[in-house]
């Protein structure tokens, strides 16, 4: 008898335990969800970056779990965030690109914002009694021309603080009406402890119950201001004290956290919405190709670091299980005690074992698209991919949307995609190009 794969999963998830500490006995846990804004794997040192010592993120890693194939939902910032929040691919949402001018999204065939209608993981878990925060970045509607984006309250955060690319922009950080500027009382390279700041003052305000937090910083992305007489070039000499910035912000929370005795009930991930550019030669991307704007692992395959004292394992480095940022919504919604809403349709899956030490099981297909026309979607200057892609097991498809160009590789045992097997694997390419071209026809009717 063939059993479905999500009811084997949810046998394997819900029966798994940490060691004499069994799943449903584990206390509801603050929730810090930290992405930072087009970092890549080789911007860390635990990941083998080499551009700038990353000590605290690296003693992050040291104490939880590190995972080696975790793929954000797009290879930019506004569709990869919505998989976070909607636990659905950003095609749901109708969103392709980075959301910008009505003009733009137009051009891109996407909508202005995300619909608050959506599922949304922060209002699941503050209907489980949870206080929430999205706290940084947003750029899921609001800014440039877009007025009517919904407020925070609509998707379900008890409180918002935005940059400029949001519906509430906090007036620190916005003096004038770009994404940031000299006259902003919050300087550009203070961004980051503002944040952190905010994170913790929210926390503290909310002893009595768990507390849920988008910590989503900004600063990784160009351009980058170290401090007040840099110049505003993208070079490694400026990236470096930003990045390092980063680092020594990171690490202050989690010693605050321990200082306020929050850490053994806090789980704490910090991953990126998608990869690094410009890459300095491919140093960024940790050996992996392509960038920011391409299908290329480079530009999908992010790190993620999971962090929670005593139970998430300490130490370890999860090379085999694939995790995606539309298994999110489910797994962090579990953790949280929340319930699914009925009848909705979710793309990831509740993988909260996984984060306790488990092996993910088999994965069903997973699918990303980025580029729809030439006209209006950023390309980086090199390195163009595919508009579609697919991942099945091991094995990794490129394809155009008239099915042409044909990449495929085996990113299990070449992680660089460096060998395009598509010649050796005919009857492979025909059978995924397929799935994949039917799954694009699927959202192209905007469900």
């Amino acid at each position: 008898m063939r059993i479905p794969f999500f009811q084997l999963l949810a046998v394997a998830l819900g029966a798994a335990v940490l060691p004499a500490v069994r799943a449903a006995d584990a206390p509801r846990p603050n929730i810090i969800f930290i992405l930072a804004d087009d970092l890549g794997p080789g911007d860390l040192g635990c990941y083998g970056g080499t551009q700038v010592p990353t000590p605290r993120l690296d003693r992050m890693a040291a104490e939880g779990t590190r995972f080696m194939q975790y793929y954000a939902a797009a290879p930019i910032c506004s569709p990869s965030r919505a998989g976070l929040i909607t636990g659905r691919q950003p095609a749901r949402a109708n969103l392709s690109s980075f959301l910008q001018t009505k003009k733009g999204n137009a051009g891109c065939e996407q909508a202005d914002y995300l619909d608050p209608a959506a599922p949304s993981l922060p209002r699941l878990l503050r209907a489980a009694g949870y206080a929430t925060a999205h706290i940084g970045k947003w750029h899921l509607g609001g800014g440039r021309d877009v007025t009517d984006a919904p407020k925070f309250a609509a998707y379900g955060y008890d409180e918002g603080i935005g940059t400029y690319e949001s519906p509430e922009p906090h007036p620190d950080l916005t003096a004038t009406a770009w994404i940031w500027s000299m006259q902003d009382k919050v300087k550009r390279w203070e961004r980051t402890a503002f944040f952190v700041d905010r994170t913790l003052d929210f926390l503290e305000r909310h002893r009595d119950r768990p507390a849920f937090v988008n910590l989503w910083l900004d600063d990784v992305h160009t351009p980058w201001v170290p401090d007040e007489v840099s110049d505003r070039k993208d070079l490694p000499k400026n990236f470096r004290p930003v990045m390092a910035e980063t680092d020594r912000q990171i690490g202050r929370l989690l010693d605050e956290l321990r200082r306020r005795k929050l850490d053994t009930n806090t789980l704490v991930i910090f991953t990126s919405d998608n990869g690094a550019l410009p890459t300095f030669d491919g140093s960024r991307s940790a050996g992996l190709r392509g960038s920011k704007l391409t299908l290329y692992e480079g530009g999908i395959r992010m790190p993620f670091i999971a962090h929670w004292p005593g139970r998430v394992p300490a130490g370890r480095v999860d090379e085999t299980s694939v995790l995606t940022a539309w298994d999110m919504l489910p797994t962090l919604a579990a953790l949280g005690g929340a319930a699914l809403p009925a009848g909705t349709i979710f793309d990831g899956a509740d993988l909260a074992a996984v984060l306790r030490g488990e092996q993910a099981p088999a994965r069903p297909d997973l699918f990303w698209e980025y580029g729809r026309n030439t006209t209006t979607f950023k390309y980086p200057a090199a390195g163009r991919s595919p508009n579609l892609a697919l991942r099945r097991g091991p094995w990794k498809l490129l394809v155009y949307a008239d099915g042409s160009g044909a990449e495929l590789y085996d990113v299990v045992a070449d992680r660089a995609e460096s060998r395009n097997l598509a010649a050796a694997e005919p009857d492979r390419v025909r059978a995924m190009t397929e799935a994949v071209l039917a799954w694009r026809a699927t959202w192209a009717r905007k469900p």
